[in-house]
C-alpha cells in the first residue's frame, strides 16, 4: 500500500517534553497539527512549551505559514488522529498503555496513515501487538529538544513494511530531521545504548567521589562533546591513529580495552548517591530557571549547527554527511 507523504496534518499523542517537541517541530514546518492528552491542564502546559521553542525556531527559519495558530487541542484519541495524515505517539513509557494507545489509534486511523511512536525503551512489536494494519507502525525516536536535534531512530515491528520505514523517512525528512534505520529490533536502539552507558559511568564517577557533576559534565563540554559534534567517535579516533588511521589505532589502544577502567554494571541507586547527583545538579542550576536554561541551551545549539554548516561548506563535505 503507499502510505502518505504529502502530509498537511500532523497528530500528536502525549504533549509533555517530547510530545511538545514534535508539535512545536511541525507546527514550525507550516502543519496543521492536532494534539491530545488526559493529563489535566495539558493544553495550556503544551501551548507553554511551544511558545519557550517558537524563539529559537524563528531563529532557525520557518516554513511558509508557519504559526502556532494551526494547533487544534481535541478531547479524545479518534479526534486526533481520524484526518491526520500521519502519527506521533509520545505516551508514558508503559507496555500496557502503548498496547491499548495504539490499538484505538490504529482503529481510527485512516489505513494509509503511518504511525510513529517516540519510544525510547519499548520494542514496536510488543506494543503494536495489537494495532489495526501494523505494517505501517513503526518507533520514531527523536532527541530532546526535539524541534532542534534532527535525529530520529527508525526502528520497524515484526509485521512493519520496508515501504513504510521509506515512506516514514521521506516524512521525517521533510520535517527537517536526520532519520536514522535501526537495523534490527534491540532494546535501546543505537543512540541510547551509547548513552547509557556514559550515564552509568557518570553515576559510579559521582558514587565513587572522584568527581561532581559538574566537572563531569566540564569533562565532555570542553572535550569529547566538542568533537562528538561535527564528527563522532569512530572518525575521531580514526584521526586519533595519525595517517595509519583506524587500524593503527586499534592496535595501539586496543589493549586498554581489558584495562579495568569502566564499570559496565550500574551502582546501586542509593539514597546517598541520589541526593550527591540532585544537590550537583542543583548547584550547576543555580538561580537559573528550566525554561531559561531550555532557551540557552536552543541559542548554543542553533550556534553549533550553524557552525558545522559553514565548515562544512567550506571544506566540501556534503551537508548531509
Amino acid at each position: 500500500m503507499p502510505y502518505i507523504t504529502d502530509v498537511k496534518t500532523f497528530a500528536a499523542l502525549g504533549s509533555g517534553v517530547i510530545g511538545s517537541g514534535w508539535v512545536a517541530r511541525a507546527l514550525a514546518h507550516g502543519l496543521d497539527v492536532v494534539a491530545w492528552d488526559p493529563a489535566p491542564g495539558a493544553e495550556a502546559a503544551l501551548r507553554q512549551r511551544v511558545a519557550n521553542a517558537w524563539p529559537a525556531l524563528e531563529k532557525q527559519g520557518l516554513a511558509p505559514g508557519a504559526s502556532v495558530e494551526r494547533l487544534r487541542f481535541v478531547a479524545t484519541v479518534e479526534q486526533c488522529v481520524e484526518h491526520a495524515d500521519f502519527i506521533q505517539e509520545s505516551a508514558p513509557e508503559r507496555l500496557d498503555l502503548k498496547l491499548d494507545l495504539h490499538a484505538r489509534i490504529s482503529a481510527a486511523a485512516k489505513p494509509d496513515a503511518l504511525i510513529g511512536s517516540s519510544t525510547s525503551g519499548l520494542l514496536p512489536s510488543e506494543f503494536y501487538e495489537g494495532a489495526t494494519h501494523p505494517e505501517r507502525c513503526m518507533v520514531g525516536h527523536p532527541f530532546n529538544p526535539v524541534y532542534l536535534l534532527p535525529l530520529v531512530e527508525v526502528v520497524g515491528g515484526q509485521h512493519t513494511a520496508p515501504q513504510a520505514i521509506e515512506a516514514a523517512k521521506t516524512v521525517y525528512r521533510q520535517l527537517g530531521m536526520r532519520p536514522l534505520h535501526v537495523r534490527k529490533e534491540v532494546p535501546g536502539f543505537i543512540a541510547d545504548r551509547l548513552l547509557e552507558a556514559l550515564w552509568r559511568e557518570a553515576l559510579h564517577l559521582v558514587n565513587d567521589g572522584v568527581a561532581s557533576t559538574g566537572e563531569i559534565d566540564d569533562a565532555i563540554r570542553f572535550g569529547a562533546g566538542l568533537r562528538w559534534s561535527f564528527m563522532g567517535t569512530f572518525l575521531t579516533y580514526t584521526l586519533a591513529g595519525g595517517d595509519a588511521g583506524m587500524r593503527h589505532f586499534m592496535q595501539q589502544f586496543g589493549p586498554a580495552l581489558q584495562l579495568p577502567w569502566t564499570y559496565l554494571p550500574a551502582p546501586a541507586l542509593t539514597d546517598k548517591l541520589i541526593d550527591d547527583v540532585v544537590d550537583g545538579t542543583a548547584e550547576q542550576l543555580g538561580s537559573h530557571s528550566i525554561a531559561a536554561l531550555e532557551r540557552y541551551r536552543d541559542d548554543a545549539l542553533l550556534g553549533v549547527l550553524a557552525a558545522v554548516r559553514e565548515a562544512k561548506q567550506a571544506h566540501g563535505i556534503n551537508a548531509d554527511d
